[in-house]
């Protein structure tokens, strides 16, 4: 392959991981789409839990944290599915514990439930340590990506959260549904 080709493609291909990087983000808190909603099942025929599941035994902050995502997501007037999304993002991102900034052991300067950054245009640190807020702030992303409600839940929240282990979310489907199923009606 020649110099000047490769470096080009290369520059492509930057170009759009950092358009993703930022745009992503931002993209999340700009004026939602009008998004009505609809019954829709917690699994649908195009959201089977897909590969090998995890599961982690949850404490009490875990509980309350599932809690409030499901409230928030409830208060959005959103369905089941975007909750699930949301928890499993959520249990890949940070195992549903609402984290600080953790200096050195921390990825950049993600904190809270989903890891979002403040310098990548989530909000600030007090903000996206909020549950209600965080939340909130990725089921604006998860309202602007289209037909989210009928795609793999790990291509939903890549397409929020931007990640650079896109496959990861997968892993959490089946817990995240089975939270659901337990506290949605509760």
């Amino acid at each position: 392959m020649n110099t000047i080709f490769r470096k080009s493609m290369l520059s492509v291909a930057g170009i759009a991981f950092a358009g993703g990087v930022f745009a992503g983000p931002i993209a999340a808190h700009a004026n939602p789409v009008d998004a009505k909603p609809v019954a829709a099942a917690v699994h649908t025929a195009a959201s089977k839990p897909q590969g090998a599941q995890s599961h982690i035994t949850l404490n009490d902050e875990q509980t309350a944290n599932v809690k409030a995502i499901i409230a928030a997501t409830k208060k959005a007037g959103l369905p089941e599915r975007a909750a699930v999304i949301s928890i499993a993002t959520s249990l890949q991102e940070s195992k549903l514990e609402n984290l600080g900034h953790l200096g050195d052991a921390n990825d950049h300067d993600s904190q809270g439930l989903f890891q979002q950054r403040p310098s990548s245009g989530w909000g600030t640190p007090e903000q996206i340590t909020d549950p209600e807020y965080s939340t909130t702030a990725f089921l604006k992303g998860l309202r602007q990506v289209d037909g989210w409600q009928d795609m793999p839940l790990t291509k939903a929240a890549q397409t929020v959260q931007v990640s650079a282990y896109p496959d990861a979310y997968a892993q959490w489907e089946q817990q995240a549904a089975d939270l659901v199923g337990q506290y949605w009606n509760s």
